[in-house]
């Protein structure tokens, strides 16, 4: 059975633990939400399609009356085959690549704001990415080595970012004030 991204991520972190759907968010929040976002209405529309498929079960709780899931064998097999398969090409949507596409309709004093800000983002994510390398540099558990794999590339990727920034004025043929263009 082919499941989607979204859904192998939930079987995979199932086949670690039972949890409940409101665990499971946080849990995708902390171990992929950098990459791959998942929603909590989504994570709970995809719960319930892969109980309807026998990929997971799910019993009430006595105390507090939340599900918790936990992975069937079949659910096992569907996430394996998913984790091992090709994964399909990609699709980047960055928000702010649609602003550039249009900046020529942009007053440059206001487009001089937009990327500060984007300056500003990516360097707090770095930041908060070099602060979760230094805590991830001690977990020695199965999964710390690809979660430290991923931040790489997402500190490389903000560390681009901000030179692509500093770039920018020069691909548009415009100036920016002094402030836009130091890093």
């Amino acid at each position: 059975m082919t499941v989607s991204a979204t859904a192998g991520a939930l079987l995979g972190l199932l086949a670690e633990k039972p949890m409940t759907g409101w665990e499971l968010v946080e849990e995708a929040g902390s171990r992929v939400g950098n990459f791959w976002t998942i929603q909590r209405s989504q994570a709970y529309r995809e719960l319930a399609a892969l109980e309807r498929e026998g990929l997971c079960e799910s019993a009430q709780e006595e105390v507090r009356g939340r599900r918790r899931y936990r992975i069937t064998d079949a659910g096992r097999d569907a996430y394996l085959d998913w984790v091992a398969s090709t994964p399909r090409g990609e699709n980047v949507r960055v928000p702010f690549l649609l602003t550039v596409a249009f900046a020529s309709d942009i007053p440059p004093d206001r487009f001089a704001e937009l990327v500060e800000d984007q300056r500003r983002r990516h360097a707090e994510k770095i930041e908060r990415y070099e602060r979760l390398r230094e805590q991830l540099a001690a977990d020695d558990s199965p999964h710390a080595g690809g979660r430290r794999a991923t931040l790489e590339l997402g500190i490389g990727y903000e560390r681009a970012t901000l030179a692509w920034l500093d770039e920018l004025p020069s691909h548009l043929g415009i100036d920016l004030p002094e402030s836009t263009t130091e890093t």
